[in-house]
Order: structure tokens, then C-alpha cells, then sequence
């Protein structure tokens, strides 16, 4: 059963990096980060929001081992605390953050809670 629950989990996270990847203008404007002088935005798009966990999907995949899919986690992690700082400092959209803050740590709690290393 856990083996299921991974792929479906490294399924969500290579199809969340999916619309970085491929849109990065619609993710850019769900995030509430429009270009503005430069389209260097949609590039950090595609890069750290779509690519980067497009690949760690695969790769977790494709591993098939705990630690490749604890690894998820804790990438999944470091985005759910970033939003947590953020809260605190930048006083952004409390309801995106919770959404999306809110997803990322229920990945990031299951990808490391259940393929111990």
C-alpha cells in the first residue's frame, strides 16, 4: 500500500511541476508573480517551480527506493517552511499560502513519514 500511495504522491508532484513547467505564465498568475520587465520569471518557473519536481517525481520513481521519495519530502519541506517564513515576514496572501503551504506539508509529512532511511 505505501509503495501505491508513493507513486500516486510522485504523481501529484511531477503533475504540481507539470504547470510550472509548461505554463509557467498561468502558474506565475496563480502565484501572484505576473512578469513584469523581464521574462526571467517564467524561467525561474520552469526551473524551480516545474523541472525541478517533474525530475525529483521521476527520479523517485524510477529510484524506487525510500530514500528517493524521502528526498520529495524533504524538498516538499523546505518549500512548506519558506511559506512559513513568509508569513511571518512578507505578509502575503494568507489563503494562497495556507492552499498551497497546507499541500506542500502534507506531501512533505507523508513522503518522509513513510519511507524511512
Amino acid at each position: 500500500m505505501i509503495a501505491i500511495l508513493n507513486i500516486v504522491a510522485a504523481l501529484l508532484t511531477i503533475a504540481f511541476g507539470l504547470f510550472g513547467f509548461l505554463a509557467p505564465r498561468y502558474t506565475a498568475s496563480a502565484l501572484d508573480l505576473a512578469p513584469t520587465e523581464s521574462t526571467m520569471g517564467l524561467s525561474e518557473m520552469r526551473a524551480s517551480v516545474g523541472g525541478l519536481f517533474v525530475v525529483a517525481g521521476l527520479a523517485a520513481m524510477w529510484i524506487n527506493a525510500p530514500l528517493g521519495y524521502a528526498m520529495i519530502g524533504f524538498a516538499f519541506a523546505g518549500a512548506a517552511l519558506g511559506r512559513g517564513i513568509s508569513l511571518l515576514l512578507d505578509n502575503p496572501p494568507v489563503r494562497k499560502v495556507m492552499l498551497f503551504g497546507g499541500i506542500e506539508a502534507a506531501l512533505a509529512a507523508w513522503f518522509i513519514a513513510a519511507n524511512p532511511f
